[in-house]
């Protein structure tokens, strides 16, 4: 690598290239959260619900990589981003969708 690494994000683009570390960035969303379940006593760790997490990165890894495009955020902010969506998960994001959204009409006013 002749290229200077300065963060952890740019050193998965070097290895893995851009799709790997948004899908990277996304599992570790969901993961953490998954995580949180389990401290709190909700689930197992290795129970078939870490299973049903995969299509929900996914699912929020899609989402995510084109709110950045649309945002137009390079790629490190963009993991962040995909990463806090996909911790989020479906639920968290329409709340903070609807949140944003009342936000704005409210001003509109």
């Amino acid at each position: 690598m002749s290229q200077e690494i300065f963060a952890l994000i740019e050193l998965f683009n070097a290895w893995f290239g851009g799709a790997a570390t948004t899908m990277i960035g996304a599992l570790v969303g969901r993961l953490m959260w998954h995580t949180n379940e389990v401290r709190k006593m909700r689930r197992k760790f290795f129970g078939k619900e870490l299973f049903w997490e995969i299509p929900i990165a996914v699912g929020m890894a899609l989402i995510g990589a084109a709110l950045a495009s649309w945002l137009t955020l390079e790629q490190p902010m963009a993991t962040g981003l995909i990463a806090a969506l996909a911790y989020l998960g479906p639920r968290g994001s329409e709340v903070l969708f609807m949140r944003w959204f009342a936000a704005k009409l409210d001003r509109q006013d």
